[in-house]
């Protein structure tokens, strides 16, 4: 995968990539430390060279003796069919790559058990955990990136105003506000949510993950006053709500 030169050294290159993805890769082993089944299917959006894809697929199929079964999404088609001749070169049978759009994708035709996100940029975040409540995933690990949408619609005349005064305290704030709003959806759709800082800040400016397990189902996002209060306040309209709403 280009993370080790010829001596499996980690290239200098590679070493925060590196960081990031066996972090990811513990987290999720503790969370299936005590799992009873033989199989687990998984999605990873947005999986760009899918570094984690395989490391995942390794993880679960040569140490914990899972039947594992990974389908991998990116929009790039020459980065699709790299990651396929590498299954198949390693004749990793039970991972596949496939050319698609988040956004397209509601449904799948098999059931799911996790879904898997590392920066996937802007809204494809929301597509990501939209598609996981529609489809009563139970396990979400996402690491989202690149918060742009509410950033640049995010407004307020009253007394919060001084969070936005500032270009830098307005980019941190937005983000902020996007992951937490995220978090709400998913608790409000019956999920156990927390964050967790996944790597330390000098390997990713973006190092939050979004750790979801799916409980019960309880009340809908539009029907959660604090955060409607929360949306009017900064005059947003952020993705995740607009598709449940759009239901």
């Amino acid at each position: 995968l280009g993370i080790f030169d010829a001596n499996y050294r980690v290239k200098k290159s590679m070493y925060d990539k590196y960081k990031q993805i066996n972090r990811f890769v513990e987290i999720i082993a503790d969370e299936f430390k005590d799992y009873d089944r033989d199989e687990l299917t998984i999605i990873d959006f947005g999986c760009g060279k899918s570094y984690l894809t395989f490391i995942i697929y390794y993880y679960f199929k040569f140490i914990k003796k899972i039947n594992v079964r990974i389908t991998g999404y990116d929009l790039k088609k020459d980065v699709v069919e790299h990651c396929n001749a590498i299954a198949e070169k390693y004749n990793y049978t039970n991972i596949r790559f496939i050319t698609g759009d988040i956004s397209k994708t509601e449904t799948c035709n098999e059931p799911v058990d996790m879904i898997i996100t590392l920066h996937a940029c802007d809204t494809a975040t929301d597509y990501a955990l939209y598609f996981a409540v529609k489809n009563n995933i139970k396990y979400i690990f996402s690491v989202p990136c690149c918060q742009h949408e509410i950033n640049s619609q995010i407004s307020n005349r009253n007394e919060f105003s001084i969070l936005l005064r500032h270009g830098l305290y307005k980019e941190r704030f937005s983000a902020i506000l996007t992951d937490a709003i995220r978090c709400e959806v998913l608790k409000d759709h019956g999920y156990e949510v927390d964050v967790v800082e996944f790597v330390d800040f000098e390997h990713t400016p973006k190092n939050s993950m979004i750790r979801a397990k799916l409980k019960a189902r309880r009340i809908l996002s539009q029907e959660n006053e604090n955060l409607r209060k929360l949306i009017d306040e900064f005059n947003i309209n952020p993705t995740i709500i607009r598709l449940f709403e759009g239901e």
